[in-house]
């Protein structure tokens, strides 16, 4: 038969190991085989925390009492997406494919990219609780659409068309609400609700901005919604010492739950369409498998890399605010400071970001540190303070200056910031100085020209003096500036190595797997060939052997 498909059990289908997602290339062989006719795929998957019955739906709808993990301890069994495609028991020429997740809130794993790829990928999109509709479940799917979204804009090359709501609204695929062991009685103003009923009622709307956000986002791409609910399938306690639970063990009403389920699924769940009216196949499938993966991974890394990006300024500013006592002795002081603490930010970096394409996060921290350490400018704010407008303020102007130089003076090894200070001050606060001048209504007009004159040709001996002072530190800057870009040039040959060692390692076990798989079939291959070319009279006797 055309719908025909071989699959015994359920195979992974995106990987997720580490945080890392990848597509498995043997379920993607599956995928690519191509029918003729070409059959269109119903994809229906299903996300939620973990241990709450996900798999049990799923095996009921493949028809099958085994196939889906179900553990019956803490640890989820499911990582990442499984799939599992089974000819469509209502739909003749239509493949079932069944996408089961790994739990929501594992233990070991929490990972809401999972959730937003099922979402891409399905025709029906089944969100699976425990208990009451409640606002934790509202703004995880409110973060998820989200994420969605941001994964489907790096897929499409028209800009324009993700703007358009319509069309981001057109790839959501129609929404199903599964609460597992509901325990309260359905009424609403003391009248008895369907599960529909209660799905509409969690979504009105109230004066409250932040409790409407997530409704809203609901309401707008899941234009088709359903809510099935479903008592306890026995005795909380008896259910988890039922490693793998006969119907005949089951309460008789949540197996008349599950059957309702399942067969809203299979006559409602439709055909997985694209933009423009295209159904999907298996091999369609397989390449939306790859888009979304590969874009998923991208926009992962532009978030986890921003984040990076904040830890190893974190820990760079912790370290310098440890370290750094201003104004330090010389100038080189400050810089091994801080070319110590760059180093371990770097390190931070490194270890936090994930597919730094063409190191763009790594060069902007580069930029970042260089920055800061120009930045650092201990006595600016008090040079600032504008303590000095109103009468006597000239005079106490004045006498600041008399102790910064007299103190610049004394110290035997002066710090790095007096003379840029000075400068800064005595070049670019004129205006201020003048204001102060006609404050002080205690000058005359004569000491007010004789003190600009003086504070204009201190400044024009202290710019002489900054001038040559900055040259200096220059230098040292640039050479600075060189050894930090040694020091990320280093650490980015050491990673490329990791990661080039860690490819081969995995090149080498696809293709270990490969050639075992050939030598099997040339085996075979030979033995035929080895009985094709032998006598009749010997094949007889082969065959009595």
């Amino acid at each position: 038969m055309a719908s025909e498909v071989h699959m015994t059990g359920p195979m992974c289908l995106i990987e997720n190991t580490n945080g890392r997602l990848m597509a498995n290339p043997e379920a993607l062989k599956i995928l690519s085989a191509i029918t003729q006719p070409v059959v269109p795929v119903v994809v229906m998957a299903i996300v939620g925390l973990y241990r709450t019955g996900k798999s049990y739906l799923m095996n009921k709808l493949a028809g099958k009492k085994k196939g889906f993990s179900l553990g019956s301890t803490v640890q989820s069994h499911t990582k990442g997406i499984w799939m599992w495609c089974v000819p469509h028991p209502k739909k003749p020429g239509h493949i079932l494919v069944l996408l089961d997740t790994e739990g929501l809130g594992d233990v070991e794993k929490n990972d809401s990219w999972i959730f937003a790829l099922a979402v891409l990928l399905s025709s029906t999109f089944v969100y699976n609780s425990m208990g009451i509709i409640n606002q934790q479940a509202m703004d995880q799917l409110h973060y998820v659409t989200e994420l969605t979204h941001r994964i489907r804009s790096k897929s499409s090359p028209n800009e324009n068309e993700n703007k358009d709501s319509a069309d981001f609204v057109s790839f959501f695929p129609d929404f199903v609400w599964t609460l597992r062991d509901f325990s309260l009685d359905l009424l609403a103003e003391g009248q008895p609700i369907t599960g529909d009923k209660y799905l509409t009622y969690s979504l009105r709307l109230k004066q409250d901005k932040t409790f409407n956000l997530p409704r809203l986002c609901i309401q707008k791409v899941f234009p088709k919604k359903r809510c099935f609910i479903f008592d306890r399938p026995v005795h909380h306690k008896k259910f988890a010492q039922l490693t793998k639970p006969r119907d005949e063990e089951l309460d008789p009403k949540f197996l008349q739950q599950v059957a309702d389920f399942c067969s809203y699924i299979f006559s409602n769940s439709k055909t997985k369409t694209l933009s423009g009216g295209i159904k999907v196949n298996r091999p369609c499938l397989e390449s939306l498998v790859l888009t979304y993966v590969n874009n998923a991974v991208l926009a992962l890394a532009q978030i986890e890399n921003s984040a990076a990006v904040q830890k190893s300024i974190a820990h760079y500013e912790q370290q310098m605010g440890q370290k750094v006592q201003l104004p330090t002795e010389t100038l080189q002081e400050l810089l091994d400071l801080h070319r110590d603490s760059e180093r371990g930010a770097i390190e931070v970096f490194i270890r936090s970001s994930f597919k730094d394409v063409d190191h763009l996060f790594q060069k902007e921290l580069a930029v970042i540190f260089v920055s800061n350490l120009y930045s650092l400018d201990p006595l600016e704010e008090e040079v600032k303070a504008g303590i000095y407008l109103k009468p006597g303020g000239y005079h106490l102007f004045i006498q600041m200056l008399q102790d910064l130089k007299k103190k610049y003076h004394e110290e035997p090894r002066k710090g790095i910031q007096v003379e840029e200070i000075l400068q800064t001050y005595l070049k670019s606060k004129e205006s201020m100085t003048d204001a102060i001048l006609q404050t002080d209504q205690t000058l005359t007009e004569k000491e007010k020209e004789i003190e600009v004159e003086r504070v204009k040709a201190e400044s024009a001996q202290a710019s002489v003096n900054m001038l040559q002072e900055m040259q200096r530190k220059n230098e040292q800057m640039m050479e600075q500036k060189e050894r930090s870009y040694q020091e990320h040039l280093k650490q980015l040959a050491e990673k490329m190595e990791r990661d080039r060692a860690q490819l081969l390692k995995e090149q080498e076990r696809t293709l270990a797997l490969k050639l075992q798989v050939s030598n099997c079939i040339t085996s075979r291959f030979l033995f035929f060939c080895f009985l094709s070319i032998l006598p009749d009279h010997k094949l007889s006797v082969a065959g009595r052997t």
